[in-house]
């Protein structure tokens, strides 16, 4: 057995298989509320073919398609999905019988008339993002209607289809919104306590580790504190996790002034705890009975908070014993722990003060603000937009002319797959393409299986469920996950629904099968030589854009640091800085990350440019993630020492704001270089931490820790990569006498 193992061990997955490998377990993993996801979208699937097939309801793949997208993480945004869903499948369809009605009998101006209302469609689905669902569904469905009058020139068949398309898209929406909303509700408010359980939970997980037999710092203590380690990307997810359903939860319940302040805070107070425990010590053995003392006292609180979130409490008034821990900050001698106390604090004199300030509102009544404009600015400006729809539309129209000079209907997908794949960006549109074409395969692979082996065994509509739900349910995983897999799953769904369950008989004929996948190959080979040949849009100048706005963004928040760190020298004490920036540079973090993911896949005829950029755009945002981590740090040792630091020896604060001020000129004047044309950023030079050192040996104690705070600091911002044409010019030549 050992030698078995020792052979495993030797042998070595090839790099790309071993990558691809881990990004799947990565994406397939589960995750809290995934399975729910799941678990509605099988029920409402299996209800949906019952119905269908009891009822002879046509176009069972479409209904099983709008369980899909209704089907949502929680209740608000099923409820937007669904609203749209029922008011853009209505404008379609009657756009689409208006259509028939009028131009009938002339061929060239029902496509000219369709292709007009497909224009305007898909310039409002980009202009107007908010309303995005309901002009996709009238552009798709008009356009695809014309596919219907090449098979047939009964005026009253046409129509019937129509309705029925109107009947397979809307009851489905009913079946999933009573599942959604009844059955298995997910509510937002829920799933933010559970998200803040979880997150209070890795906070109690690291002070015990500290607290238990691990304190005396020798290798299981150190093995056990790396197993819940929290990183910039834990930090990253948890912050956004917590605005995100911070926003659903206020959509979906109208709370009170005082309620929604105290529920910002304690998610604030959360969000503090969380960035707190990733900067606590691997061992509390220097720290003394003190020291562990303070650990478990903070350890009741953060227990204490976690009870009423779990338990369902009101969150307005909070555990009286938190309010003493603004007093004991001062005394707790490690630097997270007392910011955890500091976060404590600031949440029981939120809620604390939440009455009086309802009370004073009514003296002075805030200005309403105006509501949101239903067009953006630029509207009607923006050529980008009508762009997107020219190309979008001659993509479509050259394949409507292709399948029918070949006389091909089979592949009447390949209009489809046109406006599917039609996003904004070069980077967006590969990978939905992509998306679409993996999850076709496997979909059709399916189906082909499930022909050849499965239904010749079918007798009942029992058997046809327990065929299909075990694909639907892998489709409804996959679609529950991240972006970056997510359309796949439904994809996969889609096609394999398409080739068995559009008849209510079983499937005979295989080639159904194939001209769908071709149409969708063909359709994604189209489009993708459209958007490269005509107008083409990439990400890559937007994201120097982006990336300068998040260092932006960092740089605020070290200035917010060193603002709080000017004003803490004589009072010696007082709560963190304000999570408003904090909250914002995260959220930045996140959207660039998402835009680097897009970039990486634009195609690019200069060759190793597209790479060069992914690089360096990773470097700027991990470097980034690492300097927001490194301010923190260093902000709670700084504020650790204002406790104690006697007033006549203030210089060290001083120069601790100095320094976060100085960090924060560095990112500005980055940032600047990095926005220009052509961009010219160089790498910041060191922050000044002699004038720290100086302050440090005039009086102050135990400073090892601040100073090794600042050096990290200092690391992270001179990690920040040089990013100028003139280096890529330069290196071209040494990269041609090398090759």
């Amino acid at each position: 057995m050992s030698a078995v193992s020792g052979l495993r061990r030797e042998i070595r997955w090839p790099m790309p298989v071993a990558r691809l490998v881990a990004f799947l377990r990565r994406e397939l993993a589960a995750f809290p509320g995934r399975g729910n996801v799941t678990m509605r979208c099988a029920l409402g699937s299996a209800i949906v073919i019952v119905a269908s097939m009891t009822l002879r309801v046509p176009e069972l793949a479409l209904s099983l398609i709008v369980v899909f997208y209704v089907t949502q993480s929680n209740v608000v945004l099923t409820r937007m999905v669904a609203l749209s869903l029922v008011i853009g499948s209505t404008c379609a369809i009657a756009a689409a019988i208006g259509l028939y009605a009028l131009t009938f009998d002339y061929p060239l101006l029902r496509i000219v008339v369709a292709s007009a209302v497909f224009f305007c469609s898909v310039y409002l689905m980009r202009a107007v993002t908010k309303f995005g669902l309901m002009f996709f569904l009238i552009a798709i469905i008009v356009i695809y209607a014309q596919s219907f009058v090449d098979l047939t020139d009964n005026a009253e068949e046409l129509v019937r289809s129509c309705l029925w398309v109107w009947s397979a898209v809307n009851y489905p929406v009913v079946v999933a919104l009573i599942i959604n909303t009844i059955l298995l509700p997910a509510e937002p408010e829920l799933q933010l306590r559970a998200a803040m359980h979880r997150q209070l939970a890795a906070v109690q997980a690291r002070l015990a580790v500290l607290i238990g037999p691990g304190s005396g710092g020798t290798d299981a203590a150190v093995a056990s504190v790396a197993s819940i380690a929290l990183d910039a990307g834990d930090l990253q997810q948890g912050v956004m996790s917590l605005q995100k359903l911070l926003r659903f939860s206020t959509m979906r319940k109208r709370y009170s002034e005082s309620a929604a302040a105290a529920v910002l805070a304690c998610v604030t107070a959360v969000s503090r705890l969380y960035e707190a425990a990733a900067e606590l010590p691997v061992s509390a053995q220097n720290y003394g009975a003190a020291g562990l003392a303070a650990i478990r006292r903070v350890r009741g609180e953060v227990e204490a908070l976690d009870r009423t979130i779990a338990q369902g409490g009101s969150l307005v008034r909070p555990a009286a014993s938190a309010v003493s821990t603004q007093q004991d900050a001062a005394t707790i001698p490690i630097p997270a722990v007392a910011a955890m106390s500091r976060a404590i604090a600031a949440l029981a004199d939120a809620t604390r003060t939440e009455a009086p300030r309802e009370d004073t509102a009514h003296t002075a009544p805030a200005t309403p603000t105006a509501p949101p404009a239903l067009l953006p600015p630029d509207a009607c400006s923006n050529p980008r937009y009508a762009r997107f729809a020219l190309r979008t539309l001659l993509s479509v129209l050259i394949c409507y002319v292709f399948y029918n000079a070949v006389k091909w209907p089979g592949i009447h997908t390949i209009m489809l797959t046109c406006l599917i794949v039609a996003l904004p960006s070069l980077g967006a549109s590969s990978r939905h393409g992509l998306l679409r074409v993996i999850g076709a395969t496997l979909g059709s692979a399916l189906a082909l299986f499930m022909v050849a082996f499965v239904i010749p065994h079918l007798e009942s509509v029992t058997g046809l469920l327990l065929m299909s739900l075990p694909v639907i349910a892998l489709g409804a995983w996959i679609s529950a996950g991240s972006e970056r897999t997510s359309y796949a799953g439904l994809q996969l769904m889609f096609t394999f629904s398409l080739a068995l369950l559009e008849q209510f008989s079983p499937p005979s004929d295989l080639t159904e099968i194939r001209d769908r996948l071709v149409g969708i190959l063909l359709g994604v080979a189209v489009a993708t030589f459209i958007q490269l040949s005509v107008w083409p849009e990439g990400e890559a100048d937007a994201l120097r854009a982006q990336l300068s706005k998040v260092l932006r963004a960092i740089a605020a928040v070290a200035r917010t640091h060193a603002q709080a760190l000017d004003g803490a020298a004589a009072a010696a004490a007082g709560a963190r800085s304000a999570p408003q920036p904090s909250l914002a540079a995260w959220a930045m973090l996140a959207d660039c990350e998402a835009t680097l993911a897009r970039v990486a896949l634009e195609p690019d005829w200069r060759e190793g440019e597209t790479a060069r950029v992914t690089l360096l755009a990773q470097t700027v945002l991990a470097q980034g993630r690492s300097i927001m981590l490194a301010s923190d740090a260093f902000h709670d040792e700084a504020m650790f020492h204002g406790a104690r630091t006697a007033s006549s020896h203030t210089a060290l604060i001083k120069a601790c704001a100095a320094l976060q001020q100085n960090l924060s000129e560095s990112l500005e004047q980055y940032a600047q270089q990095l926005s220009g044309e052509p961009p010219a950023a160089t790498t910041p030079i060191a922050l000044d931490i002699r004038k720290l050192a100086a302050a440090g040996e005039a009086g102050a104690e135990n400073t090892a820790a601040l100073f090794d705070a600042a050096a990290r600091l200092d690391a992270s911002l001179a990690g920040l990569p040089l990013w100028s044409t003139v280096e890529r010019n330069a290196a071209l030549p040494a990269n041609a006498v090398r090759g």
